[in-house]
């Protein structure tokens, strides 16, 4: 009996160790007021979005929770009105799946919304499931989707300066390699799910450092955040139903909380003097390196020019421009110029949203003090 008591102590001790050093986040400071300023969450009906929403909205920002699903967006809405306290948490609808639905939320935000201060590329997916479009859907959803509302919000940011963009990545990038010879070629199978995944992902935190240099001096700043090993429903979404019930045990002992995923994307969102950090990759709310590949400036400016063409932007005036866009029709064939630019039809839901930039003039907004660097 006391080799056995022994035993479970060791592993109790051993687990808290484990927890408190590996598994649980540092929990986010930062602003503490955002009356005032307003925030778009993606993907924000449930999980780490759902977790982030919460807390703008406990202080006091006007958040638009920016989901596919109507139902479970407005659910999310009502909830977090009632957990916040905080009346000004609004549903709008938009299906990263389609540039013409980002297109229209773009400009269903920009004529309703006067103040754009934060912009959360939360939305993702891990698998394209069972449907199949004739293009890369793990990328058109992680990346070229929140590019393109990027580029036709970030005059609004601007105005609104200093704001910023936070892009949820993932420590997966690591394993990305982006083929640009085959960026945009449908993926089938488990096997190309998993790589063009972590593209995505490699996607993500080369888009927040070439859009970091886009937009120097602009006020707009922009950071690439890692939530952690989360325990969301992307986390089981594809996992055979036989198996669930014997991960979701470990999955609740050795992975974060969505509340613990939504720190780092928090701190990049809030935290004050961070500003030259612009275009970095932040995990554990704290700026970390990333390999060779995540910072090759060159591969950086290839992709920016890749992901407007395959949003369908074209040779169109840079991100600089201080006017608000014009969105186009979101039918107008000159959208869908490449056969690659087709709007999907998605025949079944792709997986609900876990998971993808610049902050420095706010006036009456975000106060910026010197900080060390993290």
């Amino acid at each position: 009996m006391e080799a056995l008591l022994l035993g479970a102590g060791l592993l109790l001790g051993a687990y808290v160790l484990v927890y408190y050093n590996l598994v649980k986040a540092p929990p986010c400071g930062g602003i503490g007021s955002l009356r005032g300023r307003t925030a778009v969450v993606t993907g924000a009906n449930s999980g780490i979005g759902k977790m982030t929403a919460l807390e703008l909205a406990r202080r006091g920002a006007r958040v638009v929770l920016a989901c596919r699903s109507r139902e479970r967006g407005e659910a999310a809405a009502f909830d977090l009105r009632q957990e916040s306290g905080n009346n000004e948490v609004i549903f709008m609808a938009l299906d990263l799946a389609s540039l013409a639905s980002v297109r229209a939320f773009a400009t269903a935000f920009l004529s309703s919304e006067p103040r754009l201060d934060i912009l959360i590329h939360n939305a993702g997916i891990s698998s394209c499931g069972r449907t199949r479009e004739p293009f890369n859907l793990l990328l058109r959803v992680n990346h070229i989707s929140p590019f393109l509302l990027t580029h036709l919000l970030l005059p609004r940011l601007k105005t609104c300066a200093p704001s910023r963009v936070v892009v949820v990545s993932s420590a997966a990038h690591r394993r990305g390699r982006l083929d640009f010879t085959c960026l945009d070629r449908p993926v089938l199978g488990w096997r190309q799910e998993l790589r063009a995944y972590a593209d995505s992902k490699l996607a993500n935190v080369l888009f927040a450092r070439e859009l970091a240099t886009q937009l120097e001096g602009t006020g707009v700043t922009c950071y690439a955040a890692h939530p952690g090993p989360v325990n969301s429903e992307l986390f089981l979404r594809h996992v055979p139903g036989w198996l669930c019930p014997l991960l979701r045990p470990l999955a609740w002992l050795l992975l974060r909380t969505p509340g613990g995923g939504a720190q780092t994307p928090l701190y990049c969102a809030l935290q004050e003097g961070i500003e030259p950090l612009s275009g970095r990759y932040f995990a554990n709310c704290h700026v970390e390196e990333v390999p060779p590949a995540s910072r090759d400036d060159r591969t950086a400016h290839r992709l920016w020019e890749a992901s407007k063409r395959l949003a369908g932007l074209g040779p169109v005036k840079d991100a600089e421009s201080d006017e608000d866009p014009q969105p186009k029709d979101p039918g107008a064939p000159s959208f869908l110029s490449s056969p690659h630019l087709e709007e999907p039809t998605v025949s079944e839901p792709y997986p609900s949203p876990q998971s993808s930039p610049d902050l420095s003039k706010v006036t009456h907004r975000i106060p910026v003090k010197a900080e060390p660097e993290p």
